[in-house]
């Protein structure tokens, strides 16, 4: 009997995995079609203090990337969702990402 209540008693403080979310490998799989895989990562982050025709140019490169990529969408619901500071995602730069959020801010507060 001794037996019967101590499992009844551990099962009670076992967590509930059904809550958990799935395995992380599912969120992020996405990442191994990208187009973006085999580049030069260089190309989608811009080196401290980057202005002007070389910035224009370099994201232009990126975009090009991203053009030809599976998972453009994925990768541009991810960077807008995490809201990622840095770098060329799903074929979005930093500004044009900051433009987004401030035009959902603006449908919020209207």
């Amino acid at each position: 009997m001794i037996p019967t209540l101590l499992t009844a008693h551990l099962e009670d403080l076992m967590a509930d995995i059904s809550r958990l979310p799935g395995p992380v490998a599912d969120v992020w799989e996405w990442q191994f079609d990208g187009a973006c895989r085999d580049a030069d990562p260089t190309t989608f982050f811009h080196p401290e203090g980057e202005r002007g025709p070389s910035r224009e140019a370099r994201d232009r490169a990126a975009k090009a990337v991203c053009a030809t990529c599976p998972v453009i969408a994925q990768c541009a619901a991810h960077a807008l969702a995490v809201r990622e500071p840095y770098g060329v995602w799903g074929g979005m730069t930093e500004e044009e990402r900051e433009a987004v959020y401030r035009r959902k801010s603006l449908k919020l507060v209207g």
